[in-house]
């Protein structure tokens, strides 16, 4: 998941097998594009996504992939598993390369599943300096109280990490069913907050990740490709 990202200088010397000296010439004349735009310092950063063209040759044109999912249960989170179906096994053939999975849900959860061969991207959705809220809707096998909710208000501590989750909004939908509002993503946490209660979550659904809700028209199992206004709004406060 990590990003390939060098200098341009070092980037052009490599592709063209050219001296660093060279290339700054190369870039007096304006003879290199970034992204359509003429280069004009070596420092810049050169990504496997920027597109890359020297004179009429285009040296770099690799395309990011962002792809929504409606996760089923019973399907694991997984670029691979040799016991269970995974998630890369739902996706149309040929449109699974090099993708990653960004926030998983577990084998029995079901929503709104993120995908990508985008590092950077992925990477700043989960980065905890800019806390995206995730949505969820739950069913338990015992009854919300006022309590429970002013404990996600104020925060959860979980003794194996020994940590304090950050404050969640719960809000009740019915007596046994509640939407919880997270801004992180620990191992399991939904279940462990509610497990420290001895509550069960009997059914977990994620609805929206950011501004990105799950596309009502995808049934459990299909997907779709974001578009590029999703990719960059999912970031907008919601």
């Amino acid at each position: 998941m990590r990003s390939k990202r060098a200098r341009l200088d070092r980037f052009l010397s490599g592709q063209l097998n050219i001296s660093r000296k060279d290339v700054r010439l190369l870039l007096a004349q304006g003879r290199v594009q970034l992204d359509q735009q003429v280069a004009t310092s070596i420092q810049q950063p050169v990504d496997e996504y920027t597109h890359v063209q020297f004179d009429d040759q285009v040296l770099q044109a690799n395309s990011p992939s962002y792809i929504q999912l409606h996760k089923p249960q019973g399907v694991v989170s997984a670029t691979k598993d040799e016991k269970h179906k995974t998630v890369i096994d739902l996706l149309p053939s040929g449109c699974a390369d090099n993708l990653h999975i960004v926030g998983r849900l577990d084998f029995n959860s079901t929503g709104l599943l993120l995908l990508t061969n985008d590092g950077r991207w992925s990477r700043r959705l989960n980065s905890p300096e800019q806390p995206i809220k995730k949505r969820y809707r739950v069913t338990l096998d015992k009854p919300i109280s006022q309590a429970l909710i002013t404990a996600f208000a104020q925060g959860i501590y979980f003794a194996y990490e020994n940590v304090i989750t950050k404050p969640a909004t719960l809000n009740s939908l019915t007596s046994h069913s509640a939407e919880v509002i997270l801004v992180e993503g620990r191992y399991h946490q939904i279940k462990r907050m509610f497990g420290h209660f001895n509550i069960t979550v009997l059914s977990l659904h994620r609805d929206s990740v950011g501004s990105l809700m799950l596309d009502e028209d995808l049934l459990p199992g299909q997907s779709r490709d974001l578009s590029m206004q999703e990719v960059q709004g999912i970031f907008n406060p919601t």
